[in-house]
């Protein structure tokens, strides 16, 4: 198996020194280098880049400037999708955004982990679990969306809540640990 088809599979895989992958960051990186480099009403250039960046998009759908992922093609993002500045998605393992998804500035989707066992983490071993968004989700500032996390529809995270466990339908829920405090 390659370390791709590792990373892709959720298994351990080489991210620091596997050429493929390191390949495939840089060529991401530099989409994403041109995208933040966009005057903000060339939206035309812009959607060229992010759909020439993203594994799938549908119709409409705003990433505001600056943006930053790591491969790009696991990312697919829903009808009416809102990315607002400063957001990161680190995107080893899929990270799908359902329809209708506003997501407020400085807010990360990290699906990378790393082994606790000193040995394998300094031997740039890593694993990765996919990230679920579902419809109808608002997300606020500074929120960290952790490896293989859910929330469901209709959901709202609060402002700087690190969310480690799947979030059900129909919640608020905020707090470090993210934790339900309201059903909607």
């Amino acid at each position: 198996m390659t370390e791709k088809e590792k990373m892709l599979a959720g298994m351990l895989y080489d991210a620091n020194y596997d050429k493929e992958l390191a390949d495939e960051r840089l060529r991401c990186k530099d989409l994403c280098h041109e995208y933040n480099l966009l005057l903000p009403s060339n939206i035309e250039k812009q959607r060229e880049v992010i759909r020439s960046l993203l594994g799938k998009t549908k119709k409409t759908f705003t990433i505001t400037a600056p943006f930053w992922c790591d491969y790009g093609y696991n990312i697919e993002v829903g009808e009416n999708f809102y990315l607002n500045h400063n957001g990161i998605i680190l995107d080893a393992a899929k990270v799908v955004f359902g329809d209708n998804v506003f997501i407020a500035p400085n807010c990360g989707f990290y699906t990378a982990g790393h082994p606790l066992d000193v040995e394998r983490r300094n031997k740039g071993l890593e694993y990765a679990k996919s990230i679920h968004i579902g419809n109808n989700v608002w997300i606020g500032g500074g929120a960290s969306i952790l490896p293989g996390v859910s929330v469901g529809d209709n959901s709202v995270i609060g402002a700087g809540s690190i969310v480690n466990k799947n979030v059900p339908a129909n919640v608020i829920a905020v707090g470090n640990p993210c934790k339900v405090i309201k059903e909607l």
